[in-house]
């Protein structure tokens, strides 16, 4: 039997011992943070801050110029991913520039 198959093997015994009482499984609980819901004024005072275009901030985020707009015009709203960057980029401006998604 491979390594692999013995620890799946393994895994599923324990799992067994668990539920039957036998042993007590160690758990760690953690909680996430939902991305933040952000307004059209959020959005373009974090743009202004970083002293970017439309264009140049949409290429640095991964969307298009009109996405920024439409975000920025309340027409439409960042994906959760997208709220994930625009929060780092207004908690951490540098950030953008330290993980290589721009140079400025």
């Amino acid at each position: 039997m491979s390594k692999v198959s013995q620890g799946i093997m393994q895994g599923l015994q324990e799992m067994l011992d668990h539920a039957q009482g036998k042993i007590e499984l160690r758990s760690d609980y953690v909680s996430t943070t939902p991305p933040k819901i952000y307004s059209p004024e959020e959005i373009r005072n974090i743009r202004i801050n970083l002293n970017m275009s439309q264009g140049f901030f949409a290429d640095v985020i991964g969307v298009s110029k009109k996405t920024v707009e439409s975000w920025e015009y309340g027409r439409g709203k960042p994906s959760g991913a997208a709220a994930r960057i625009l929060t780092i980029a207004a908690i951490d401006p540098d950030a953008l520039r330290r993980y290589g998604f721009a140079q400025w």
